[in-house]
């Protein structure tokens, strides 16, 4: 059987990440038994849900087991199958594939996917988990109207990207906050922002007031910190709030909250968390959507690509600190 490589978590951190929490193996991974499926994945996610999960404490989902494998999506190819929904050849995707080279699975979080007219890694970003957290978080918690102002922080991220494109679609005004200049261009002139702003900015404030002439409908918070106490101080009367992620204060160094909550008073604001985990009723039409629009060219995206699963933790870290431009992948070889 193949040699496995991975990461498992060595420790829980204690302030920021660091590559000592996670620890390198190397085992043979054992043939599929009765009903189950080995993969071997080409690509991983990294996502900055996967910070959260390495804390231990209460959460919307269980904290990630010490010397367990790193919790994580994956895009890959079935080798080997003992399940008749799964057969060699086949192009999943899967949600708990995990920072490995092979995953044994029951094929219970196991999809199959058409790779002939977009790339696989696709299935874990545009068209996978963060582009569906894009489209529920927008039409299901936003619903923007044409003419709307529809802000997105961390807009050139792998969730930010398609919300831009589909506030777009639906007639609204897409205000873009990303760190620094060429982010900021790519998201005009890639994304199809009307405006972005770079939050690096020495004039960050003055800018952003500036691009928000009319004031905020739509809020897609993916950053907190400083960028969300700027958008919630410009919304408008019956303006909403998608609270999607909260990266700035993942390491600790930055806690996200309101300096007034008379704001969500006064201005009768809807202010809603989301784990789009919870929409599994809306993953097909969103995915449907979604798909159509990318096999057509219509959705645009960018990946930041780390090459061999040693890579991962640094990555990782990388893209918690914004290093990454796009979806951060795992190109697996």
């Amino acid at each position: 059987m193949p040699l496995n490589k991975g990461f498992v978590l060595a420790s829980r951190p204690q302030g920021a990440a660091t590559e000592s929490n996670f620890r390198f193996f190397e085992k043979e991974i054992g043939a599929p038994g009765p009903g189950q499926v080995l993969v071997r994945n080409l690509w991983l996610s990294l996502d900055p849900y996967m910070r959260g999960r390495m804390d231990e404490g209460k959460s919307y989902a269980a904290s990630q087991a010490i010397d367990e494998v790193m919790v994580g999506g994956a895009a890959g190819e079935v080798v080997a199958s003992n399940n008749e929904k799964f057969k060699v050849g086949d192009k999943v995707v899967s949600a708990n594939g995990g920072w490995q080279l092979y995953s044994l699975t029951d094929g219970k979080m196991l999809n199959k996917v058409d790779d002939s007219k977009v790339p696989l890694q696709a299935f874990v970003g545009p068209l996978g988990m963060p582009g569906v957290t894009a489209w529920v978080g927008l039409n299901r918690i936003l619903t923007p109207k044409a003419g709307e102002t529809v802000v997105a922080s961390a807009a050139t991220g792998a969730v930010g990207t398609v919300v831009g494109q589909l506030a777009k679609a639906r007639g609204a005004r897409a205000v873009g906050i990303a760190g620094g200049p060429e982010k900021c261009k790519f998201a005009v002139e890639e994304l199809g922002y009307d405006i972005c702003v770079d939050h690096k900015a020495a004039d960050f404030a003055e800018q952003f007031k500036k691009a928000t002439p009319n004031g905020v409908d739509c809020l897609f918070e993916n950053v907190g910190g400083t960028p969300f106490k700027l958008a919630s101080s410009r919304m408008n009367d019956f303006g909403r709030i998608a609270v999607c992620g909260l990266i700035a204060s993942y390491e600790g160094a930055e806690r996200t909250s309101l300096d007034d909550m008379r704001l969500v008073l006064v201005r009768r604001l809807k202010i809603q968390g989301f784990i789009v985990s919870e929409f599994l009723a809306d993953w097909p039409q969103a995915l449907t959507e979604l798909i159509g629009l990318a096999s057509s060219g219509k959705l645009k995206w960018r990946e930041t690509i780390a090459e061999g699963i040693e890579n991962a933790p640094s990555a990782f870290l990388g893209m918690l600190k914004g290093r990454n431009f796009g979806k951060q992948l795992v190109k697996l070889t």
